[in-house]
């Protein structure tokens, strides 16, 4: 009986991915990673939300693409060696999961009233998600050589909120302030107005946030951080880059208002130009955008370096390219799992919320809330909503008054917030809670809900407000004692936790309030809060957030 050699098995073994070149495993491996984006949803939702919604931020948008291009072009100039690592998965399943854990429960961590951070960031999900995905086909190789591209993926969420309330806000003064001494200078007169520039009672213009000159000195920091990179500019030279494009920025913004002011003051003597400002506005900002981008890129063209990037050649035995393509396999496979299981849940969400009833999806700014009529001895008596200057939704409310008379009880629930900590609300119109603290209240079927208090009074009525957040069927809101710094959270349903249902937590708000503002705080907290927990002590939370439970 004839035997084979050992080393004459390795072209029978069958390994599907033996048969793909390296570059078609490398776009497969890719292909499955960006379907795989399916399993952070939620992080994909909110980012596409606030690039198309928020115009300082739309440049996060070409974050992700940029990433993936610069890290194909590094795994290719390794001629595609994938050395993966498990320790990949262990990421991607650690991201994964604490995407399913925020949605499901709240984290804040709160540095100061105007400055809260969601965990985890959102930022931290897409790096975790890439690092992850590089690690396991690539390995640590890749990783090291492709460490700015994924670094690149932090900045999907370009301006923190953070930033627009210190440095935003600011620097639009300081272009309105440019503006106007601009016109002046010129001999226009204008209105008082520090924001608006008004030519004529009928015909000016508003320095707005988008104004200031930050969207353009931000992409001409992005596109210089990304040259600069991929010319491999020394340090020195690339910062040298980045701060002379977010200043050409600033400076040509400077430019783009004063050329406004001069089509202002033409359109005073002209009137048919006057209902053409806005197109003239995108005109003249394009064209200096355009000439900026030109100065950026000759200053790149010159600092350029002519350091020739050596190509790594990678020799790998026979034995451990054989070993290499039968783990490619099992990459491949995992990540597919992953790619399906986030697809499934992506369609199964869809058609939950396609499946509902619309009589139930209470989301329009004008559609009314959903409540029962008689809580216990409380009856309903009106309802509202409560919604942003710009339109959107904030929370249904309803009213109710005991059948006896007393304090009237109103209750607030949020289909489209994730939390809503009325502390940092609050605290950030600059007003103080008289008093503060966790009351535990037992429901109607003897339940026990943790819930945030806090007691106001503006000079017209004292106030108590308490705020729950409810996530399936477990409903409870904490926060840590703090001045300057705290977690507001909520605990998760455990069952939801290991479920695809698509639900998220929702939040929760009520107040009761006394006309009597010379009542001590202590006393007006007790008063207010026995009368909080005779109204809840006959609730069931589950009947007031059913109809918004679906996403």
């Amino acid at each position: 009986m004839s035997t084979i050699p050992a080393t004459d098995l390795r072209p029978h073994l069958s390994s599907w991915a033996r048969r793909l070149s390296p570059p078609q495993a490398a776009g497969l491996a890719a292909t499955l990673a960006v379907v795989g984006l399916c399993s952070i949803r939620s992080t994909v939702a909110f980012l596409w939300y606030i690039w198309t919604t928020d115009a300082l931020k739309s440049i996060g948008m070409l974050i992700p693409l940029v990433s993936l291009v610069l890290i194909m072009r590094v795994w290719r100039s390794m001629d595609w060696e994938m050395d993966g690592s498990w320790w990949g998965l262990a990421i991607l399943a650690v991201t994964i999961a604490a995407v399913h854990l925020r949605d499901q429960a709240i984290l804040i961590f709160v540095l100061s009233p105007r400055w809260n951070i969601y965990i985890p960031p959102y930022s931290l999900v897409v790096f975790g998600y890439t690092s992850g995905v590089v690690l396991l086909f690539g390995g640590t190789k890749l990783y090291r050589a492709a460490l700015f591209p994924i670094v690149l993926t932090w900045f999907v969420n370009p301006i923190p909120h953070v930033f627009n309330i210190f440095v935003d806000l600011p620097l639009q003064r300081v272009s309105a302030h440019v503006a106007r001494a601009f016109a002046m200078a010129l001999g226009q007169p204008l209105t008082p107005d520090q924001m608006r520039l008004m030519f004529t009672p009928n015909f000016g213009m508003f320095i707005a946030p988008g104004c200031n000159g930050i969207r353009g000195a931000v992409t001409m920091g992005f596109v210089a951080v990304v040259t600069g990179y991929i010319y491999r500019f020394r340090w020195q030279a690339h910062a040298l880059v980045v701060a002379g494009a977010v200043l050409l920025g600033y400076v040509f913004n400077f430019a783009r208002l004063c050329l406004l002011v001069l089509y202002y003051i033409v359109a005073l003597h002209v009137p048919r130009l006057q209902n053409r400002a806005k197109l003239a506005d995108y005109i003249i900002g394009a064209c200096l955008f355009l000439i900026a981008t030109q100065l950026l890129f000759y200053a790149i063209r010159r600092l350029r370096g002519q350091a020739m990037q050596e190509k790594r050649e990678a020799v790998v035995l026979g034995e451990r390219k054989q070993d290499v393509f039968l783990s490619l396999d099992l990459r491949l496979a995992v990540m597919a799992v992953i790619a399906f299981l986030g697809c499934f849940g992506t369609v199964r969400a869809i058609a939950h919320e396609v499946g509902s009833d619309p009589s139930q999806t209470r989301t329009s700014p004008t559609s009314a809330g959903v409540f029962p009529e008689h809580v216990g001895n409380y009856s309903l008596v009106r309802t509202w909503n409560e919604n942003l200057v710009s339109g959107p939704l904030l929370f249904h409310w309803g009213e109710y008054a005991p059948d006896g008379g007393g304090t009237h009880i109103s209750l607030g629930v949020s289909p489209v917030l994730g939390s809503h900590d009325t502390l940092i609300c609050h605290s950030a119109r600059g007003e103080d809670p008289l008093w503060r603290d966790q009351l535990n209240v037992t429901m109607a079927h003897k339940n026990l809900i943790g819930f945030s208090a806090s007691l106001y009074n503006n000079g017209a009525v004292q106030y108590l407000e308490m705020t729950t957040i409810c996530s399936g069927s477990h409903c409870g809101e904490y926060s840590s004692d703090r001045k300057h710094f705290g977690f507001v959270y909520s605990k998760p349903d455990p069952q939801a936790l290991f479920s695809q249902d698509p639900q998220r937590p929702i939040p929760i708000l009520l107040k009761a309030e006394t006309l009597d503002t010379r009542l001590l705080p202590e006393v007006a907290e007790k008063q207010l809060s026995e009368d909080m927990r005779s109204f809840l002590g006959q609730a069931d939370m589950d009947v007031f957030v059913k109809p918004y439970r679906s996403r």
